[in-house]
């Protein structure tokens, strides 16, 4: 499984590469998450981790606005840093021999999610046990 590959030193890659979360890992992008203090139409509360999320729905790019309330728990870099998000077979062993910024956890039924740190940027790696669901931020 593809998930399962530690992370080496990066190889020099060329312009036309593409990043080994794709080529190597097997990683498919999901989503581009972008941190904002502007309400924007759409949005909607997710209570637990206290946050408007907004756009994903109507983006054909994967584009997901996120405005916190001030006590929101999420760490203040994925408040602050945009993040890319990839969509795993296995998310255990996705993490293996990653930085964890965010442990694993579900934001809603048959979704497991975790936040790793790459070169200093959020990185955001979902699985999908079951059914998928529409409405997964």
């Amino acid at each position: 499984m593809k998930d399962m590959l530690e992370p080496t030193e990066p190889a020099v890659r060329r312009g036309q590469d593409p990043p080994a979360a794709t080529s190597r890992y097997g990683w498919r992008y999901h989503h581009l998450g972008i941190p904002t203090s502007t309400p924007r139409p759409g949005e909607y509360y997710l209570e637990q981790v206290k946050m408007y999320v907004s756009g994903y729905e109507d983006s054909p790019y994967g584009i997901q606005w996120m405005r916190f309330a001030p006590d929101s728990p999420v760490h203040p870099l994925i408040q602050s840093v945009p993040h890319l998000a990839f969509e795993v077979d296995d998310l255990e062993a996705a993490l293996v021999g990653r930085e964890i910024l965010t442990a694993p956890n579900s934001p809603s039924e048959g979704v497991m999610v975790a936040m790793i740190l790459d070169n200093g940027a959020p990185i955001e790696l979902l699985e999908f046990r079951g059914e998928r669901q529409a409405d997964v931020p």
